[in-house]
C-alpha cells in the first residue's frame, strides 16, 4: 500500500503559488456542504460581495470559476469573442501571448501588438490599432507574469473615444497585490487566480463583468462554444435562480471567502503599500549584490520581480540549491527569457521583510560558488 504523502513546508517564492496563511487553510477543514445547500448559498454570495470589493467594482456579475486562471481568461475571451470579429490583442510576454492564442481559437481575428518581452508597450500603436480595425475587443495583460512587467491598464479607456470597446484585463498576478481599480479604469471583464495576491489555494479563477460586457455577450448571434465557461449559465447558478450548473468545490470556496477577509481586513491600501515596500527592499538587496531587474523601475511589478542571471551562472543549479538548500522555490524563464532570469515572486504573506531577508542571504550563499566576484560585493 502507498504511504501517506507529507511534503516538505517550502517558502514558495516563485510566480505562483504563494504560501497560504493558517487561518486559510484551517477554512478548508470545515464540514462539507452540498453545492445546492441554501447555507452554501450564502457563503457563495459573500464571495462576491469580497470579490467586488478586491475587484473595486459594483459589477454584478463577480464570481470564481471552478478552475485555474487559464479558466478565467477562457471564460472571458470565449463569451466575449464572436466568430470572424477583430480583437486587438497587446502582446509583451508570455501571458500576452497566450491571450492572443486562445482569442484566435475561439474565432478571433487578432491584431497583435507587441513589444519585445520586459520593455513597455506603445500605448499610441495600441490606439492606432485599434483605430484601424473594426474591433471593440481590446485585451491586456496587467501584470505580465513571464516578465514582471506592469502595463497601463489605465490608458485603454481612452480607446472609448473611437468608439465603444470591451476592455479585457488579465489581472493574475495583480489581483490583491496592486490595484486593479475595475471601475476607475472601465475595465468590462478581468479574470485572476486565487493562488497569488489572494493568498488562497489553487484551483479558482475570480472573473469580473460589467453591464457593457454583457450587453455585448447577449448580443451574440449564437451561444458562446463553451458550455462550462458559458457565462450566462454561470450567473443562474451564482445569481437569484440558483440554477444547478456543476458541483462546485466547496472547501476550495471556504478558503478563498478567508482569504478574501484577510485582505479586507488589512485593508487595500496598506496591502498594496506592504507590497511596494517588500519589493523594493529586495531589489535595493539584488542591486547591492551586483544584480540587475529586467524591467525598468516605472515598469516593475511588486508582486513579480524578475532578476537578470548573470552570465556564467548556472540557472537550474542555483534553483536546485535554494530548493535543496533552503528549501526556497523560486521560478525560471518562460520562453525567450528561459535561462535569463529568475522569477521571485513577493505575494501575499510572502511580501514580508523577513522573507526578503530570508531570500536574500540565501541567494548570496547559493551565488558565491557561481560567480564570487562578480555577484557578492557590496556597492
Amino acid at each position: 500500500m502507498p504511504k501517506s504523502f507529507h511534503p516538505p513546508q517550502r517558502i514558495l517564492l516563485g510566480p505562483g503559488p504563494s504560501n497560504v496563511e493558517p487561518r486559510v487553510l484551517q477554512a478548508m477543514m470545515a464540514p462539507l456542504l452540498g453545492h445546492m445547500d441554501p447555507l452554501y448559498f450564502e457563503c457563495m454570495d459573500e464571495i462576491q460581495a469580497l470579490l467586488r470589493a478586491v475587484f473595486e467594482t459594483d459589477n454584478r456579475l463577480t464570481f470564481a470559476v471552478s478552475g485555474t486562471g487559464g479558466a478565467g481568461m477562457e471564460a472571458c475571451l470565449a463569451n466575449l469573442i464572436e466568430e470572424g470579429e477583430e480583437v486587438v490583442v497587446c502582446v509583451n510576454g508570455f501571458f500576452g501571448q497566450r491571450m492572443a492564442e486562445m482569442a484566435e481559437r475561439w474565432g478571433g481575428n487578432v491584431i497583435r501588438v507587441e513589444a519585445d518581452w520586459g520593455r513597455p508597450l506603445d500605448m499610441q500603436r495600441v490606439g492606432e490599432a485599434f483605430k484601424k480595425s473594426s474591433a471593440r475587443v481590446v485585451a491586456m495583460v496587467h501584470a505580465e507574469t513571464s516578465t514582471g512587467m506592469r502595463n497601463p491598464i489605465e490608458e485603454l479607456k481612452s480607446l472609448r473615444d473611437v468608439r465603444d470597446a470591451v476592455i479585457v484585463v488579465d489581472s493574475v498576478t495583480s489581483l490583491g497585490a496592486h490595484s486593479v481599480g475595475v471601475d476607475r479604469n472601465g475595465i468590462d471583464a478581468s479574470y485572476s487566480c486565487t493562488q497569488k495576491g489572494i493568498g488562497a489555494p489553487p484551483g479558482l479563477a475570480p472573473v469580473t463583468f460589467s453591464e457593457r460586457a454583457l450587453e455585448k455577450i447577449r448580443a451574440r448571434r449564437k451561444p458562446p462554444q463553451t458550455w462550462y465557461l458559458d457565462v450566462q449559465l454561470l450567473d443562474k447558478y451564482w445569481g437569484s435562480e440558483r440554477v444547478y450548473h456543476h458541483t462546485a468545490p466547496a472547501l476550495l470556496n471556504y478558503a478563498l471567502r478567508e482569504a478574501l477577509a484577510i485582505i479586507l481586513e488589512e485593508g487595500l491600501e496598506a496591502r498594496w503599500q506592504r507590497h511596494e515596500r517588500n519589493s523594493r527592499a529586495f531589489v535595493t538587496g539584488i542591486e547591492s549584490m551586483g544584480l540587475e531587474m529586467l524591467v525598468a523601475p516605472e515598469h516593475r511589478l511588486w508582486s513579480l520581480n524578475a532578476v537578470r542571471i548573470p552570465p556564467g551562472v548556472d540557472d537550474a543549479r542555483v534553483r536546485s540549491r535554494l530548493l535543496n538548500q533552503h528549501n526556497i522555490e523560486i521560478g525560471s524563464g518562460l520562453g525567450a527569457l528561459k535561462g535569463k532570469i529568475w522569477r521571485v515572486g513577493l505575494m501575499g504573506s510572502n511580501s514580508t521583510e523577513n522573507t526578503v531577508l530570508l531570500l536574500l542571504s540565501a541567494l548570496r550563499s547559493t551565488l558565491a560558488p557561481e560567480a564570487p566576484t562578480k555577484v557578492m560585493s557590496d556597492k
